[in-house]
């Protein structure tokens, strides 16, 4: 390193410091400054740092000097890289109009590697915006249209965490707009994670604070769950099943009495109901998994479903595939002896859809005495069954302390009697005469206290974590296979171990219950069970 050079360095930063208001005047020691950044490690420091200081006082020397600057961001040693990386958002402090072009730069350099680089990128960055915010997000969504696939990615999660966090502090109107009309051009074409990402920053705007926004929120949900398409379960890719999951997961948190899931519950039950038994492929138990966590989705969507057109009609498509899951007792279906299977955790999310709809045309039922004396029979049935089940889960639960019931065991074990708790409650409902609707009971997985528009954040976290499914509750000797991850929200259910809650429980199940005090119900004016349980949401 030659001392002369840095002496002759700080001699042209003292020629221009002292010119003042005359410092434009003296371009050729800026000439001279810039030529520094060929120099060695320490010129170029300085050089980066002296480029920053009197930027806004040669406009027509701009250009070469924000090329010198980046000459300087590309360096090979980390220290100055991050020294210029620093000194970036000074070039256009006091001169708004480089600020885009600042930003896109920072913007490509968000791929840093070093986590201390990536840092400063950081930093850079968020100065830029609050100096200029609707010129940084200009500068960055450049970078999301034309940069590689890398660069629209970071820059994407660079957006959502900074916006979610500081956001309200940063934006003001104008700039909150361009947010908004940019994050809606890119939603245009994305893959499943630049949409989740997406729909968290549009959440983290003024769109997630109002009723009108979160309706704008749920249009772009619907329209990227293309409703207006028929589902394909058969998707060898399972794009159909992953958008509509995904879509769907991020309009529910937003749904209430005054913003209706109407068009969400119309689609399921044309399209997805009527070819659940595809979903995951045609084979026999295959797909388990894939249909529960759609049923899962149209009880949530049920809850706050407006008045749907072909009510009946749609309705009875839930009622179809509930009887698929609520068999006529052994005695009437099966001739080889053997118990039906029992799917607890499909039976709560179709028992749960049909109780809420069913509301909408309440007479459905009554209007056709066969159908109804076939129901009757698979309600009590099935009833007797969730009782028993309660019965062994209430007795394993009983007398544990609060250290105990946080073992993973016993935490599934409360999910269950939640789940068994919930159907009979609901059975409860629909075996009155005529069916009652009236019961309100909070779905198993969901925490009573949570609401679907106050948690957005503990939402999106689980949809990005991906968490896996467990195995659904059921009797009977086909045990499902194992859950794939699909980004769904975590439901804790349980599987009956083996010995006295294993398959053969059923058998035992039916004298137990009668044992209780479970009657026999003649004309449907007794209800099954001992108690009704009810809770709200």
């Amino acid at each position: 390193m030659s001392t002369d050079n840095i002496e002759k360095l700080y001699k042209h930063f003292g020629v221009l410091a002292d010119a003042k208001d005359k410092v434009s005047e003296h371009k050729d020691d800026y000439l001279e400054i810039l030529k520094a950044v060929k120099g060695s490690d320490k010129e170029k420091r300085l050089a980066s740092q002296f480029i920053a200081r009197f930027f806004k006082h040669f406009p027509t020397l701009a250009d070469q000097a924000i090329e010198a600057q980046l000459d300087l961001c590309e360096d090979e040693d980390l220290a100055i890289r991050k020294q210029a990386i620093k000194d970036l958002p000074r070039l256009c402090q006091d001169l708004k109009g480089y600020t885009q072009r600042i930003a896109d730069i920072l913007a490509q350099l968000l791929q840093a590697q070093d986590s201390s680089e990536l840092s400063v990128v950081h930093n850079s960055l968020m100065s830029l915006l609050k100096h200029d915010p609707k010129g940084t997000l200009t500068g960055i969504f450049s970078q999301i249209s034309n940069g590689d696939d890398t660069s629209r990615e970071q820059c994407l999660k660079f957006l959502t965490i900074k916006v979610k966090t500081q956001g309200a502090d940063i934006f003001d109107k104008e700039s909150e707009d361009f947010l908004i009309s940019a994050s809606k051009k890119v939603l245009q074409d994305v893959t499943a994670e630049e949409f989740h990402l997406l729909m968290e920053l549009l959440n983290a705007t003024r769109l997630g604070k109002t009723v009108s926004g979160q309706k704008e929120l749920v249009d772009i949900a619907a329209e990227q769950a293309e409703l207006d398409q028929p589902f394909n379960p058969s998707d060898p890719e399972n794009e159909s099943f992953d958008r509509l999951v995904n879509c769907v997961k991020h309009a529910l948190p937003y749904f209430s009495k005054q913003l209706e899931s109407t068009r969400f519950v119309a689609y399921f039950c044309d399209e997805v109901l009527p070819q659940l038994h595809l979903v995951g492929g045609a084979e026999e138990g295959s797909g388990t998994d894939q249909q529960l966590e759609l049923l899962n989705l149209l009880a949530e969507l049920s809850t706050y479903c407006g008045t749907l057109d072909k009510a009946e009609t749609r309705i009875d498509k839930v009622f179809t595939r509930l009887l698929d899951y609520m068999p006529l007792p052994p005695d009437v279906e099966a001739t080889d002896g053997t118990e039906p299977r029992l799917d607890f955790s499909h039976v709560e999310c179709l028992i749960y859809s049909y109780h809420r709809l069913g509301r909408q045309c309440p007479d459905a039922l009554s209007k056709d005495s066969e159908k109804l004396k076939d129901f009757r029979l698979r309600l009590h049935y099935f009833a007797r069954s969730v009782q028993g089940y309660m019965k062994k889960l209430q007795e394993a639960l009983r007398g544990k302390t609060g250290e105990e019931l946080k073992s993973e065991e016993n935490k599934l074990k409360v999910v269950a009697l939640k789940t068994t708790s919930n159907i009979n409650t609901l059975i409860k409902d629909l075996f009155h005469t005529p069916p009652s609707f009236k019961s309100v009971i909070t779905l198993s997985w969901k925490p009573a206290s949570t609401s679907y528009t106050n948690d957005r954040a503990k939402e999106n976290d689980t949809i990005r974590a991906g968490n896996k499914r467990h195995t659904p509750i059921t009797f009977g000797e086909t045990s499902p296979k194992h859950a794939r991850t699909v980004g769904s929200n975590q439901r804790e259910i349980y599987t009956p171990p083996s010995g006295k809650y294993s398959n053969k429980c059923l058998s035992v199940v039916g004298f137990e219950v009668i044992e209780a005090g479970v009657e026999v119900l003649g004309d449907g004016q007794e209800d099954p069970g001992e108690e009704t349980t009810e809770s709200t949401h």
